[in-house]
């Protein structure tokens, strides 16, 4: 699995004019699947972003976790992060196909909500718009596979 991870003072999806999900301070997590994962591999990249502690505390140190911050989560799919960039059109062969992706951006976000998160999300293949009030900006990338 790849993640964009940002701390966000907001955050939100918008789908065909409608809001779908929203939150105030915490993550959007721009969340691909790839070939390769497993439930496994979507649990440990859950409680690996949960556990991060990147919001400051008293003394001005990264130095604090989500819940400490008392935060929430936007997930958001986003099947490009497995884009083949080697010529000036990308291919995107190397995501996995919605049969095995959309379990796992459904598990993930189930790891998260049962380490007792707030999890707004997308819509799996849908036009989406996503805005964000970028906090910092702390934006940290994520690979399963290195």
């Amino acid at each position: 699995m790849r993640a964009v991870l940002t701390r966000v003072t907001s955050a939100s999806v918008t789908i065909a004019g409608q809001v779908n999900g929203a939150i105030g301070r915490g993550y959007l997590i721009l969340l691909g699947v790839g070939p390769n994962d497993t439930e496994g591999t979507a649990v440990k990249l859950a409680d690996k972003v949960c556990n991060l502690r990147v919001f400051e505390d008293e003394n001005e140190k990264m130095n604090l976790n989500l819940e400490q911050a008392g935060g929430s989560i936007l997930v958001v799919s986003q099947f490009t992060l497995y884009a083949d960039t080697s010529s000036r059109r990308p291919g995107f062969s190397g995501a996995a196909k919605p049969d095995l992706a959309v379990p796992l951006y459904e598990k993930f976000m189930e790891r998260c909500r049962e380490r007792g998160f707030q999890v707004e999300h997308g819509e799996f293949g849908a036009d989406m718009q996503v805005a964000s009030v970028n906090d910092g900006p702390v934006t940290i990338l994520f690979d399963t596979e290195s």
